[in-house]
């Protein structure tokens, strides 16, 4: 299932070490702002800026990978995060801050989509769910190491001092990628020259458009649901008046709880259906976003960050695994390009849901709205997973002959 070269080494590995600087990134870029004057609200909305980041480079990211291969996107993404990591720990504005951010969140997009089009490819369809939820959880795992690691190079120094530990990272990644090179006209090696043209994103669009307008949507609350969670934690303890290196050891809190359940998930998905791990898990952060404005100490944000973390942990791989179970085989890059703009979509509505309810004077209100999209996002894939994936229910694959 796991397969050291293509798989572990062409994967999982810079995969794990490129999600530890983005890990040890995130909770401080909104006591970054706020130390450069910014109120909470901005601070939020800085935050957001890596998820649009992400947006705006969805479809030039689907176009890149189906055009220079998987290798060559994910070299370019780790040496323009590279830059972007420079430009967060020498920034002196606000302006400069939030162009850094927008900057990685673009090379986020492309090494993210390169890495899901190449599974997607390599991997049957009934293992799909494992591989891609193991490939998520392996960002839960950087996830979780990076604010620790964040913790601990910021403890008696400068909180910058994070942004370099996460400009070796990346450029550890980059390093990785280019001593594990695609072997010629393997999946996600560069096209030949005698390849047959690819269609172009506006048709992949065209014709699979019901799957957007329909599918998209429960995409879309759930990636808001789940970016929301990562603004949530961090604007609530400084909120709090939480030291920062107390925010990251919280931060890390729930992404411990959060890196539990991949492989698990995975399972359940390949076995039973995707529609067993999408509903609990949205119902789950639902609940927790519920719970966060009624703490106010320490002990009590703890306890909602794990319940947060378990239940992002459990959807673990499940947007991925619904993009792989729709992607039409030969375009799937492009497709997969697409899809990420409805998931970065959400991820980008959830901080700007929660800023905006700061702005507006209740941090708690624009939380409380969040938990509400964890019904409607549960609501949403109820209704439209089985109706695009044959894998959403054990009795819609026995339909399909896949059991």
């Amino acid at each position: 299932m796991f397969p050291m070269r293509p798989v572990v080494l062409g994967a999982f590995v810079p995969s794990l070490v490129f999600e530890i600087g983005i890990g040890a990134m995130l909770p401080i870029v909104p006591l970054t702002a706020t130390a450069l004057g910014a109120s909470l609200a901005v601070a939020g909305f800085m935050a957001a800026l890596l998820p649009i980041g992400q947006l705006l480079a969805d479809v030039p990211a689907g176009a890149l990978s189906a055009r220079v291969g998987d290798r060559g996107a994910m070299l370019l993404a780790g040496l323009v995060a590279s830059l972007g990591f420079v430009g967060l720990a020498l920034a002196p504005n606000l302006a400069l801050l939030a162009v850094s951010v927008l900057v990685i969140g673009a090379a986020n997009a492309v090494f993210n989509l390169a890495r899901h089009a190449y599974l997607t490819e390599i991997t049957p369809p009934l293992r799909r769910a494992r591989v891609l939820s193991t490939l998520a959880g392996v960002h839960r795992i950087g996830l979780f190491i990076g604010p620790f690691a964040g913790a601990a190079v910021i403890h008696g120094a400068d909180v910058r001092a994070g942004y370099w530990l996460a400009l070796g990272t990346s450029l550890v990644a980059t390093a990785v990628i280019a001593a594990v090179p695609s072997e010629p006209g393997a999946a996600g090696a560069a096209p030949r020259r005698d390849a047959p043209p690819r269609r172009s994103m506006r048709s992949v669009l065209v014709e699979h458009r019901q799957v957007f307008a329909t599918l998209g949507v429960a995409v879309l609350l759930v990636g808001a649901v789940r970016g929301a969670r990562q603004t949530v934690l961090p604007l609530w303890t400084e909120h709090l008046g939480l030291d920062p290196a107390v925010t990251s050891i919280v931060f890390g809190i729930a992404g411990a709880a959060d890196m539990l359940l991949f492989y698990p998930a995975g399972k359940v998905m390949d076995s039973f259906g995707r529609l067993w791990i999408g509903v609990p898990a949205m119902l789950t952060m639902g609940l927790a976003m519920a719970l966060l404005p009624l703490t106010t100490t320490l002990g009590p944000v703890v306890a909602v960050a794990v319940l947060l973390g378990l239940g992002n942990g459990m959807s673990s791989g499940i947007l991925m695994t619904l993009g792989a179970d729709t992607a039409p085989p030969g375009e799937r890059a492009q497709f997969l390009g697409i899809w990420r703009v409805f998931q970065d979509s959400g991820a980008a509505l959830g901080p700007l849901v929660v800023s905006g309810g700061a702005a507006l004077g209740s941090l708690a209100a624009g939380i409380w709205v969040m938990a509400a999209g964890g019904g409607l996002a549960t609501a949403a894939l109820a209704r439209w997973v089985p109706r695009w994936s044959v894998h959403a229910t054990r009795t819609t694959r026995r339909r399909a002959g896949l059991l």
